[in-house]
């Protein structure tokens, strides 16, 4: 039996992380790692709907998104270089990116829901979507079918951005680290006041500030030991998963108020200190020659 009663939809981004200082590739990308971090908390349905290319590093990922039994129905895959991420990583387990391509051939080309997709999407509790998935034109079709959507805003979103696509999202994310408390309640305010019902803040090291529209609750980091501490690649996706998932199947089961955020938010700093104890985002090494 599953322990969250959920449908739960990865939109967009799949790429390699290739750590340069080991010559050895992982799979990852925003939505697919929502995608998989759904599936080990249990969620009765996890998909991944996007575009690869065709070349070693997409079968890697494909290969390992089937080892983790998430579902594949509505993805495409054509003729051109997958995305593809060049990093390292310190001392601290923190990330460094080196460089991309951009999304490979899926930069160059959009997925697009038609009536077909859009019955599919339809199936689902809640879509995730983020910043480098280029599924923004979308969006709208996703909120019309009456999905929830929620999205990762990242670190490098313009105002101008929030603006015209937090209206159409239900739960809104987005990393703030190095900003002080107050800086981030008033960004809070802001981005809720676009539509959100939930808006969330991770802030590294310090935990994360989500907000409600009512109150704002703060929540710290769940401590990792040094020896046991591998990699944060995915400590976010994993962060705004686990809320995600533990908010929507208390709120499906009538308790959607402060008591479940804050539960929510615990469970969640739990969740992301056991992902920074794997390597890579959620495992899956393949070594590479260049």
């Amino acid at each position: 039996m599953a322990t969250f009663p959920l449908s739960v939809l990865g939109f967009g981004d799949n790429v390699v992380d290739k750590y340069e200082h080991i010559k050895t590739m992982y799979p990852g990308g925003n939505a697919v790692n929502f995608a998989v971090f759904a599936k080990k908390l249990g969620v009765e349905r996890s998909a991944y709907m996007g575009i690869f290319g065709s070349d070693a590093e997409a079968e890697h990922v494909i290969a390992s998104l089937e080892d983790e039994g998430i579902e594949l129905l509505r993805c495409q895959q054509v003729l051109g270089v997958n995305g593809a991420a060049r990093v390292t990583v310190d001392e601290t387990g923190d990330r460094i990116f080196l460089g991309s391509n951009e999304g490979g051939i899926r930069g160059d080309m959009r997925y697009v829901i038609d009536r077909f997709a859009a019955e599919y999407v339809c199936g689902f509790d809640l879509v995730h979507s983020g910043n480098y998935c280029f599924t923004e034109r979308e969006l709208p079709k996703i909120k019309a079918a009456g999905v929830p959507i929620s999205f990762d805003f990242s670190d490098d979103s313009t105002d101008e951005h929030f603006e015209q696509i937090a209206p159409f999202v239900t739960y809104a994310f987005m990393s703030m680290g190095d900003a002080s408390l107050e800086d981030i309640k008033s960004k809070l305010e802001w981005v809720k006041a676009l539509g959100p019902q939930i808006v969330c803040a991770s802030r590294g090291s310090k935990g994360s500030v989500a907000y409600d529209g009512e109150n704002f609750y703060e929540q710290g980091i769940k401590p990792v030991a040094p020896e046991d501490l591998k990699d944060a690649m995915a400590a976010g996706d994993s962060l705004l998963t686990a809320f995600l998932v533990t908010y929507l199947s208390k709120q499906k089961a009538g308790d959607g108020g402060a008591d479940a955020i804050r539960e929510s938010l615990d469970f969640a700093a739990d969740f992301a200190a056991e992902t920074c104890k794997v390597e890579g985002s959620w495992g899956h090494p393949l070594a590479y020659e260049n």
